[in-house]
């Protein structure tokens, strides 16, 4: 069975967020250990454009979380508690904040993004046009690069696909080249 079809009895066919019906998409919650239902969830167009975009919140649109924030499926409630950190400011998000729970796991995911942490200490990736990095970006590669530990040699062009973001240090990245894990210096790269 695909794993748009698992989440979706799951959810009933709706956004596990919002409840929407309309246009839904599976959101893969980072960082991923294994993949699949236990680390996704259903979601529409509006609940994945303005998660992933922060710029495109619409405050309103979450408070939505009242009822989801109390799923039995920890990756909505990790999404739920990455959403309510963000809108914190707004007040009502707060109040939320203050009765949610997640067990210590679970809560380590939700911040693994560095959601939720006061602004001065996260950690901002940035190519090397400042543009910021996020966890599943595609980056392309703009000189060539030796690979410490081996022969191999990441070629200017290359595309790096869905890259992991270092969360200790701005300067990392980490992305699969040649079938290859490494570790890539953000000032080499340019986000697609």
């Amino acid at each position: 069975m695909s794993l748009e079809r698992e989440l979706g009895k799951r959810s009933n066919h709706q956004c596990e967020l919002c409840t929407s019906s309309e246009k839904l998409s599976v959101l893969e919650v980072l960082p991923t250990k294994t993949g699949g239902v236990d680390e996704s969830l259903l979601v529409c167009e509006t609940c994945k454009d303005q998660y992933e975009n922060p710029e495109h919140t619409d405050p309103n649109h979450w408070r939505c979380l009242n009822d989801s924030m109390w799923s039995e499926h920890t990756p909505v409630k990790v999404i739920a508690w990455r959403m309510l950190s963000r809108l914190r400011n707004e007040g009502w998000p707060q109040d939320l904040l203050d009765m949610f729970y997640l067990e210590e796991e679970d809560l380590e995911w939700a911040k693994a993004t560095g959601e939720g942490a006061p602004a001065e200490d996260q950690i901002i990736h940035r190519d090397s046009n400042g543009v910021v990095l996020a966890a599943g970006d595609n980056v392309v590669l703009i000189k060539d690069l030796p690979v410490k530990g081996s022969s191999m040699v990441a070629k200017r062009g290359t595309a790096v696909r869905r890259i992991s973001l270092d969360h200790e240090n701005a300067e990392y990245i980490e992305g699969k080249v040649d079938g290859q894990q490494i570790v890539i210096i953000t000032k080499y790269v340019k986000k697609i």
